[in-house]
């Protein structure tokens, strides 16, 4: 059911676009009256106003259609509460009042409190992946088996505070919530806290943001008084005191920050440099670097309190990078216990040539010694090939990581890499090997890559150009933050 929905009302995208409006715009508008209809038809829940009435809505046409959708608009955002924060600021980019008519009449065909809610999330899910797939945000879309694995390996608990810096449309939130669902015997105490108290996010875009709260009140985190706390702000800048407080801080982290060069300010240690034009101040960071990824990696640091987890997408620079990303990650071994790194393979997101790990590691009290004495590596890229949509990754291909990161029992792990067994993906280095390397590299591969050594049994024509291109766009990502850390 889902599915056919989820065409049927993507495909009037394509209608639109031929007016300039954008995917991300489309969604958005999707948005608005994906809850006009939903509220309508629960209105001892929502309890607009007569205006603001769906029937009344779907009823006019012409330019008495456009006006009352305006003022819908108007009105919900000066209503308060969630509806303040998902309408605030929300324009009709819809036109032609033709097709406005038309999409409002594609959702009414739809009863959507029929549906469950997990079905109702699902199909807007299944919208914002459509969303990355067709626009240039597909490296901010995290595959959602990777967002799975990840939670499978930090195990959120039914009281745990969960954060993401940069929460985009909520999708790490989701994965943990469908975790924490699966919880046997949950007490009503625990549900509320997972209804209110659970998740913090922050988001730098008005209009992802309002995704994202829709995301989740659609799979019901929050109600229409009290909203999920998702801030539309940049996270890396702190108030004066220039630190994260300590009541701010958070069980876990679950994370894929934005990558490339910082497209605001740029975060400092130096009180002085502060106070010119271009930077503010972070007391509690280790170096001043306009590296976006490098400085929330320092900022999720941070934000962990003691004992806290994290598991974080970033991409392969953060793990060779010198100047300020040398000193970040001997900072990471001597504060963090940084205790496993998955390799992902490239094609799994939808913009091509991103190369990324998954950084897993807990908080640890400050001490005179490294916390981190070893680092497990697991090799999810050599030979390996993925396309979001003819060989897209799933769940199940990760399945054999989670169990050699075996959470149960973290000190038992056991290297599926030996000399006798040189194609095993889990391997352990010491720290202090990691500490011998040139700028302290952690971009470490020991597999074969069976595509240059065997000739005979090259990859197919596409599977070798997809690889070819991926490699030079994630060659020249590279050059460009090398070259801005240098500017």
């Amino acid at each position: 059911m889902s599915n056919t929905i989820v065409q049927k009302i993507w495909s009037f995208c394509d209608t639109l676009r031929d007016d300039g409006l954008g995917y991300n715009d489309y969604l958005e508008q999707l948005t608005y009256l994906l809850f006009l209809k939903m509220a309508d038809e629960n209105q001892s829940k929502y309890n607009l106003s007569a205006m603001c009435q769906w029937k009344s809505l779907a009823a006019n046409s012409g330019g008495e259609l456009q006006h009352q959708y305006e003022q819908i608009l108007k009105s919900l955002a000066e209503s308060g509460g969630m509806l303040e924060k998902i309408f605030v600021g929300a324009q009709n980019k819809i036109h032609d009042s033709a097709k406005l008519k038309k999409l409002i009449g594609l959702i009414d065909a739809e009863d959507w409190t029929s549906t469950k809610t997990d079905i109702k999330g699902e199909i807007y899910e299944s919208l914002l992946q459509k969303n990355a797939e067709n626009s240039g945000a597909g490296q901010y879309f995290t595959p959602r088996p990777v967002i799975k694995t990840m939670v499978e390996c930090i195990q959120p608990k039914p009281e745990e505070t969960i954060s993401d810096p940069s929460c985009g449309t909520g999708g790490f939130f989701l994965g943990a919530l469908e975790y924490l669902e699966r919880k046997p015997l949950l007490t009503n105490e625990q549900r509320e806290f997972i209804k209110f108290e659970t998740f913090h996010g922050w988001e730098i875009e008005k209009a992802t943001a309002r995704l994202c709260l829709m995301n989740l009140y659609l799979h019901g985190i929050g109600d229409l008084e009290e909203t999920p706390d998702i801030e539309v702000t940049d996270s890396l800048k702190r108030d004066d005191n220039g630190e994260v407080l300590k009541e701010e801080k958070v069980d876990i982290i679950l994370a894929n920050p934005p990558f490339g060069k910082s497209s605001s300010d740029v975060p400092t240690i130096d009180e002085k440099q502060s106070k010119k034009e271009g930077y503010f101040l972070r007391k509690d960071f280790w170096v001043t670097t306009s590296n976006k990824q490098l400085a929330f990696l320092q900022h999720i640091v941070t934000m962990l309190k003691e004992n806290g987890r994290a598991a974080v997408v970033l991409p392969d620079n953060v793990l060779f990078e010198g100047g300020a990303g040398e000193t970040i990650r001997k900072e990471l071994l001597q504060r963090v216990n940084l205790h496993t790194i998955l390799r992902l393979p490239t094609g799994i997101f939808y913009a091509q040539g991103v190369k990324s790990n998954v950084l897993f590691f807990d908080n640890k009290k400050a001490s005179d010694s490294p916390q981190t004495k070893e680092i497990w590596f697991y090799d999810y890229r050599t030979n390996i090939h993925h396309t979001p949509k003819q060989n897209p990754l799933s769940f199940e291909h990760l399945k054999e990581f989670i169990q050699c990161y075996n959470l149960a029992n973290t000190q038992k792990r056991k290297e599926t890499w030996s000399e006798k067994n040189p194609s095993g993906r889990w391997r352990k280095y010491t720290a202090k090997e990691i500490l011998a390397r040139d700028k302290t590299n952690m971009d470490i591969f020991w597999l074969k890559d069976d595509s240059l050594i065997d000739l005979d049994n090259l990859p197919e024509p596409d599977v070798l150009l997809t690889e070819i291109i991926e490699n030079i766009e994630g060659a020249l990502e590279n050059f460009k933050t090398i070259r801005e850390s240098l500017n």
